[in-house]
């Protein structure tokens, strides 16, 4: 199974949807909250390439993006085969 890790903040309806998806799924996932952890969200800058959005989630260190790009991926069938 593919290391998750996905960067979140409270009341964010993207993390829920994101995260919901990821355990319907029943893949496990590190969740980073950057709001309880300001420090992480220059970690989350870096890693994304700038993006300041979340949630912004990883499949073995490389970005996904967020959300719409997560849903994006299980549409065409490609995230399975992602999360291995």
């Amino acid at each position: 199974m593919a290391k998750v890790e996905i960067y979140t903040s409270p009341f964010c309806g993207f993390c829920y949807r994101a995260k919901g998806l990821l355990e319907d799924k029943g893949v496990e996932f590190n969740e980073i909250d950057i709001t309880f952890h300001p420090s992480k969200r220059g970690e989350m800058l870096d890693r994304a390439n700038g993006q300041r959005t979340v949630p912004q989630i990883f499949v073995d260190n490389t970005h996904v993006g967020g959300c719409d790009e997560l849903y994006a991926l299980e549409s065409r069938g490609e995230l399975d085969g992602l999360l291995g």
